[in-house]
């Protein structure tokens, strides 16, 4: 019996493959009151070491969490009382009903069956209290949005919302959202529903690549799924991808934007501990990093250079619901991949 015991332990092992050594933050947040799960990064164009890292705290009594760039809460910018708040994303220049614009911070809020707008710095409210979504069905946790992220079209100048749900049908998972400028911020209007499900767990990791124009998403327990962001463009899945490189979940998506195209589609795999880079030309698989996070949802990703603090970008990483924190990395340590040890 110990021999069969001592034989299966090497097996698993052997099944999470090398360890990669860790790379240690160079920040590490204060932390919320319950469970962290996404962020998001706004960046002060005008003062860049002034820029917020927003996170979700997933709860009843949730929040988003305001942080500066030494991890410290700013209280003057968290949002209190939300009920079960779960994915976030920002946009800039958002053209309003008068004409002017505004950076705009959104995120879904699951227990109350809605999203939420506010506008950046200020978190004025935008939405009129809330836009429900997902209203046509209430059986098997359908009408519950968890994933989000914000299009805003080259094309067209209109700014969508991608919001994913808790359960979804295998066609059509997935809702595009006009976010139609009127007289209290914004009101929403449906302008496609699409995406494919494998049916296996669910999708919440929704990110958009505006630049090129495409939408990634993750079917944790199958691959990534990638579809054109403009909504006339058709609703043909493009590519699925990076299942066979994921332990099991596939979470939290981020998207590093170099010029010419260049860049990396970056993704949490929650029960390995790491992150796997997928080139953003091809999509083609590049390596995998260790940054000492465990149980990773979301993740966020800046190029931009945001001062003395993190001259080459930043990286934000949720970590486990025991320390309810998030991580940060200088984008510089995270563009090589490191020599694994057995």
């Amino acid at each position: 019996m110990k021999k069969i015991n001592i034989l299966l332990i090497c097996l698993i092992l052997a099944s999470c493959g090398p360890k990669l050594p860790e790379i240690a933050p160079d920040v590490v947040t204060e932390p919320t009151r319950h469970d962290t799960d996404d962020p998001a990064i706004w960046i002060n164009r005008e003062n860049p070491e002034e820029s917020i890292v927003f996170g979700t705290d997933k709860n009843t009594d949730g929040a988003i969490y305001a942080f500066d760039l030494d991890g410290k809460i700013i209280e003057s910018k968290t949002l209190r009382n939300l009920k079960r708040p779960n994915n976030v994303d920002v946009e800039y220049d958002v053209k309003l009903a008068d004409g002017s614009v505004t950076d705009i911070m959104i995120f879904t809020e699951r227990e109350l069956e809605q999203i939420r707008i506010f506008s950046v710095p200020e978190l004025k409210p935008l939405d009129n209290g809330g836009f429900k979504v997902f209203q046509d069905t209430r059986e098997n946790e359908m009408s519950l949005p968890m994933g989000i992220s914000i299009y805003r079209s080259p094309k067209s100048e209109k700014t969508y919302a991608i919001v994913g749900r808790k359960n979804g049908p295998k066609e059509g998972y997935l809702h595009q959202i006009e976010l139609v400028p009127s007289e209290n911020g914004f009101a929403p209007k449906v302008v496609r529903e699409f995406g494919l499900f494998s049916g296996k767990k669910e999708i919440e990791a929704i990110a958009v690549d505006d630049e090129l124009g495409f939408i990634y998403c993750a079917d944790e327990g199958h691959g990534i799924r990638k579809y054109y962001a403009e909504p006339d463009m058709g609703n043909e899945e493009l590519a699925l991808f990076g299942g066979e490189y994921f332990k099991d979940d596939i979470e939290g998506i981020a998207i590093s934007v170099y010029p010419d195209g260049k860049g990396q589609i970056i993704v949490s795999d929650q029960q390995q501990g790491t992150f796997n880079f997928f080139s953003r030309e091809d999509n083609s698989f590049e390596y995998a990093l260790n940054l000492g996070t465990t149980e990773t949802d979301g993740c966020e990703v800046t190029t931009v250079a945001l001062g003395d603090k993190f001259p080459n970008g930043l990286f934000v990483s949720m970590n486990d619901n025991d320390e309810k924190n998030f991580f940060y990395h200088d984008l510089s340590r995270l563009k090589e991949p490191v020599k694994t040890e057995k």
